[in-house]
């Protein structure tokens, strides 16, 4: 199973309390799962996660679907809320 890392900005890593976790996952759906059941302590990190956009290993994804995003070997998820002057 691929492995790699979770990169948490801004609001997301608030919510997380933390930067960035390590994920083993197949798809990006998987890795985002896994992360929810991880911090089911912290409430805000779903509502938070659900606003988010995403880079895998630096490509947007977009309106894809995450169960169809694989993940790399090694690779990187970031995380990114919206930003101020954004909008989503």
């Amino acid at each position: 199973m691929p492995s790699g890392m979770i990169r948490y900005w801004a609001a997301a890593k608030a919510a997380a309390g933390i930067t960035e976790e390590r994920y083993e996952a197949h798809t990006l759906a998987e890795a985002l799962t896994a992360a929810r059941e991880r911090h089911t302590d912290r409430p805000e990190f779903d509502r938070v996660l659900r606003r988010c956009s995403f880079l895998v290993d630096g490509d947007p994804v977009g309106r894809r679907d995450h169960a169809l995003v694989r993940l790399s070997e090694g690779g990187t998820v970031e995380v990114l809320p919206p930003f101020a002057g954004g909008s989503r």
